[in-house]
């Protein structure tokens, strides 16, 4: 990439980041472009549609999630990992506007974003973990754990998005996988 491309693309993504933060996932492309001080086509040219551009801004984000995951999982046993890198993926949904649209594809049995697919590989580590060690139901799945992982941060965001609410709900869906003594 020439130099001028690549202080686009820069400028590109910090517009981007600012205005899904401040505006959401529906953010104003046109809007991105103006920030950016470059025109649409410019933008187009680097991030084809808005899930690109999503994607792009929140990569290091996401990245940040599945290093967690690992650093979990080689810290705490693995009921626990999960446990919090369930709690920490719920508070990232909830804080940073527009990333619910991505790490919703990881939810699906096919995930249609880069993104996506590192949050179900990271999910599915430790979930696996989790059941081997014997503290979750065997039936469940990644994609499960993943939708009701949304559900649980959706609740939460309508609840205020405090860490308070994430426990509270987090901890009820945990009770109801968890493997019982019956």
């Amino acid at each position: 990439m020439r130099a001028d491309a690549r202080r686009n693309h820069t400028r590109l993504l910090n517009a981007a980041a600012s205005a899904f933060a401040e505006h959401g996932e529906n953010a104003s492309l046109d809007d991105i472009a103006k920030r950016a001080g470059v025109g649409s086509g410019t933008l187009y040219r680097h991030f084809p549609t808005r899930r690109a551009l999503l994607e792009a801004a929140y990569a290091a984000r996401i990245e940040a999630l599945g290093v967690r995951g690992e650093e979990l999982s080689r810290s705490l046993p693995p009921g626990e990992a999960l446990t919090m890198w369930l709690h920490e993926l719920c508070a990232a949904t909830i804080q940073v506007r527009g990333l619910k649209t991505l790490l919703g594809t990881a939810a699906t049995d096919t995930p249609l974003t880069t993104c996506g697919t590192l949050v179900k590989s990271t999910a599915t580590t430790l979930l696996t973990a989790a059941q081997s060690e014997g503290t979750l139901r065997p039936d469940l799945t990644p994609t499960d754990l993943l939708r009701l992982t949304q559900g649980v941060a959706t609740a939460a965001e309508l609840g205020g998005g405090e860490a308070r609410e994430i426990e509270r709900y987090l901890g009820w869906l945990l009770d109801g996988i968890r493997v019982s003594g019956d």
